[in-house]
């Protein structure tokens, strides 16, 4: 099982609610990137967002300024806002990732858990799904052609046209980020593109019905199983010992669950619910390590085997030198236990 980490480049990396300088933020970041690639994990995500606590509105210039401190690690994306890109532009800055970074480039594209990068593009919400499914038919078509002929409704057309550079894979792997709708993941299924399921609530098992739907799919579409593979994106954070993690994760996760669920119509977080998630079959991978590899293993087995796990710790506002220590256990510790 491959083992990252996902980060949204968030500004806030203390709990005392002040805001990290801009530059230092960015270098921590990157710090942590290099940590990871020290400790032997396989990969490391940057999420796209357009808002003022997190840097990654331009998550492949991040990527590859990680590129030229890393030697193994993988990198990707976590996700691509695709229905607010263009698909051209998209592949061009991932192929020079991947040159940049000797073929370790991915990307995992979706429809972003936000909206904002819809009115700052112009882009109409109504159009929500049918933008997605038109751009990720471009993005698939200029993956596999190096001439590209295509016409669509929100794009202007293609006819003939070559777009450069190639990436230095054979294929520049396209993971397909979902939630939690059946259309989404029949629709990665049929495509027969890798999944990465976004679970940052409830009880994971719960997911077992959508991955089922994804691989029937896939095989109702003649995709080989090894082909329909399914990766995790889980809130986490791994500390010396579970109350340590408890004690550290809290506080943030809290504040921080309570202001988007002002937004969405979600009730305030509470210790009561925190802890929920914290038993057996809840979905967050908070504790120590022995502790959370052990239910990242019963997260697999429930969704009848899973490929990739990534932890996204920026949802805590964790200080820097903790985030530094979890992803030094979680490579040193846990990947060991899952190989």
């Amino acid at each position: 099982m491959e083992i990252g980490i996902d980060s949204f480049a968030a500004k806030f990396s203390n709990q005392n609610g002040s805001a990290t300088d801009n530059k230092a933020a960015m270098s921590e970041l990157l710090e942590r990137i290099e940590q990871a690639d020290t400790v032997g994990l396989d990969v490391f995500g940057i999420g796209e967002h357009h808002r003022k606590d997190f840097l990654d509105s331009a998550p492949a210039l991040i990527l590859s300024a990680a590129a030229a401190r890393t030697k193994r690690i993988r990198l990707t994306s976590a996700v691509t806002v695709l229905s607010a890109a263009d698909p051209v532009r998209v592949f061009q800055n991932f192929a020079t990732l991947d040159l940049i970074s000797g073929g370790r480039a991915e990307m995992v594209v979706g429809r972003g858990s936000f909206t904002d990068a819809f009115p700052l593009f112009g882009l109409n919400l109504r159009d929500y799904d049918a933008l997605f499914a038109e751009k990720l038919e471009l993005l698939l078509k200029i993956r596999a052609e190096e001439f590209v002929t295509w016409s669509g409704k929100f794009r202007p057309a293609l006819n003939n046209q070559p777009v450069y550079p190639r990436p230095l894979q054979d294929e520049l792997p396209i993971w397909l980020g979902v939630g939690g709708t059946p259309e989404s993941f029949i629709r990665a299924g049929m495509l027969g593109l890798p999944l990465i399921v976004a679970i940052i609530g409830g009880e994971t098992h719960r997911f077992r019905p959508l991955v089922d739907l994804y691989r029937e799919a896939g095989k109702q579409a003649g995709h080989s199983p090894e082909k329909l593979k399914v990766g995790l994106h889980s809130l986490g954070y791994v500390a010396n010992t579970t109350k340590e993690a408890l004690d550290g994760f809290y506080p943030g996760y809290a504040e921080s669950m309570t202001n988007i669920g002002k937004e969405r119509g979600w009730p305030p977080m509470t210790r009561s619910r925190f802890e929920a998630q914290m038993g057996p079959q809840g979905a967050l991978l908070v504790g120590g390590a022995e502790e959370v590899a052990e239910k990242i293993l019963r997260h697999a087995e429930a969704l009848g085997g899973i490929t990739r796990l990534s932890f996204q710790m920026d949802t805590a506002a964790l200080p820097h030198a903790k985030l530094m220590e979890s992803i030094e256990l979680i490579g040193k510790k846990i990947k060991p236990l899952l190989d």
